[in-house]
């Protein structure tokens, strides 16, 4: 199947030495597209140095849905498109081609990667990586939202692929949302008949060391992608069950082990629970305060 790799980037020279090494050991230079929002660290130089093509838009034109849709319809002849982030780093050169494996069941619209931990993660970042990514592959159908519920639509784009039929089909990435674009096209793919691949054997490194305030503004971002696109609960349910079970689990994994890390986890929860709250009531808020709530600022800019 034909390939190409999607990767929009905004100064990522401090990764860029070991992102790129590791990509191109998987796919030749031609079949990667770097699509750069003004960066000053002279990210489009390295990616014309390694032979990757380029796109350039302005800093504020860049939006996770409308960017990621722009980039598949500028390459028409691609069957499979994957999308990666600048700081997720492939940990094998098999990665590639386990992830497209995900394909040859037909039914699949879309196939996404482990991402495991990277080297410097703390037990927290570590857990989190752990829970969402087991190490067991699995597919998802409609049916599976029964079972599942919001987690039936899971996928991450930073390190997914995509059927080129599959995500036409279903109008392409939505235009113009604060994040989570890969969730409502997981949600309108499944809606559609389509079905979610989760290939564990295909693996990336990549993780974050969130503070408390990421955290905050993080949940704040995806309450406001949950009332702004509220189908999404009435056709997968909330998502307050995988909260707990999630909670259990950290508790568990930290244990007498890391227990000094337990304040500091519990502030994080309680941190996420009132973001996410204050985001699904958005519509009350100033724009000013949303911006200063919001990991992702430029959205607000009217």
């Amino acid at each position: 199947m034909d390939h190409v790799v999607v990767v929009p980037t905004l100064n990522a020279a401090k990764d860029w030495a070991e992102f790129a090494a590791a990509l191109l050991r998987c796919v030749s230079p031609s079949q990667v597209l770097i699509v750069d929002s003004e960066s000053t660290d002279g990210t489009p130089e390295l990616a014309r140095q390694a032979g990757f093509s380029l796109a350039e838009i302005a800093r504020k034109d860049f939006n996770h849905g409308r960017t990621r849709q722009m980039a598949a319809q500028s390459l028409p002849a691609a069957e499979i498109v994957i999308y990666m982030t600048q700081d997720a780093i492939l940990a094998e050169p098999g990665s590639l081609t386990k992830l497209l494996a995900g394909f040859e069941d037909s039914s699949v619209g879309v196939a996404f990667g482990r991402q495991l931990p990277r080297r410097q993660a703390g037990p927290i970042e570590t857990h989190s990586r752990l829970f969402n990514y087991p190490a067991k592959s699995a597919k998802r159908s409609l049916e599976s939202r029964v079972e599942f519920g919001f987690k039936s639509i899971f996928v991450s784009n930073s390190f997914a692929a995509y059927r080129r039929h599959a995500l036409d089909s279903v109008g392409g990435f939505p235009d113009n949302i604060i994040l989570g674009e890969d969730t409502i096209t997981a949600a309108r793919l499944m809606l559609a008949g389509w079905k979610i691949a989760y290939v564990a054997e295909a693996q990336v490194c990549h993780s974050h060391e969130y503070s408390w305030r990421d955290e905050f503004r993080r949940y704040f971002d995806t309450g406001v992608l949950h009332a702004r696109e509220s189908w999404l609960i009435d056709e997968f349910g909330t998502t307050s069950g995988e909260g707990l079970r999630f909670l259990r689990s950290e508790m568990k994994y930290l244990g007498f082990k890391h227990v000094a890390l337990i304040p500091s986890a519990l502030l994080r929860t309680a941190a996420k629970l009132i973001g996410y709250r204050l985001g699904r009531m958005e519509s009350r808020l100033s724009v000013a305060s949303k911006r200063k709530f919001s990991m992702h600022g430029n959205f607000w800019i009217e």
